[in-house]
């Protein structure tokens, strides 16, 4: 199967889950592509997509959000995937607006999520970002799951061999 791989991420790490996550695709078979999301001009070569983005104040990065709006449609008519990275000392389901998280995954009918926990290196922010993180407490270093990572890559690999297509509407429609 044809997978989209398309991660928001404004210094790396949360991209560099993505690539992990393409790796197990690709080792199970897909063909997968790795695209930023304010690159993509087209779906019509993939079956697939996995969406994510790194969180910042609990809003995805507008790259991400951007993305799941302008290709809604689309994604409906595909499966879809998303995962959130973001504080390093905290899963990214603790940083995300709920509800937002969960009006773009009912929006794009993905078939799951995830939340991961980041990485932080201080010297790599900029002075805004380092008064945000100061006041958050968060602790610089990378405290990325790998394993886990590679766990919900796996679950997709095994939905994406046994899932039927969606319709047009989008699963669950």
């Amino acid at each position: 199967m044809r997978v989209l791989i398309t991660v928001a991420s404004r210094h790396g790490a949360t991209a560099e889950i993505g690539t992990a996550i393409g790796r197990v695709l690709s080792e199970a078979g897909h063909h997968v592509r790795e695209v930023a999301p304010q690159d993509v001009t087209t779906l019509d070569d993939v079956e697939a997509v996995v969406l994510g983005s790194a969180v910042y104040t609990a809003h995805w990065l507008p790259a991400a959000r951007d993305f799941a709006k302008r290709w809604e449609d689309e994604l409906r008519a595909r499966r879809v995937w998303v995962f959130s990275s973001g504080l390093a000392t905290q899963p990214a389901a603790s940083a995300n607006s709920p509800h937002e998280l969960m009006a773009l995954r009912e929006r794009v009918g993905a078939l799951g999520h995830r939340s991961f926990a980041g990485r932080l290196q201080r010297s790599e922010l900029a002075f805004a970002e380092r008064a945000l993180i100061a006041g958050a407490r968060a602790k610089e270093g990378d405290h990325r799951d790998f394993e886990a990572v590679a766990a919900f890559a796996r679950e997709i690999a095994d939905q994406l061999a046994t899932l039927p297509a969606p319709t047009a509407a989008g699963p669950g429609n």
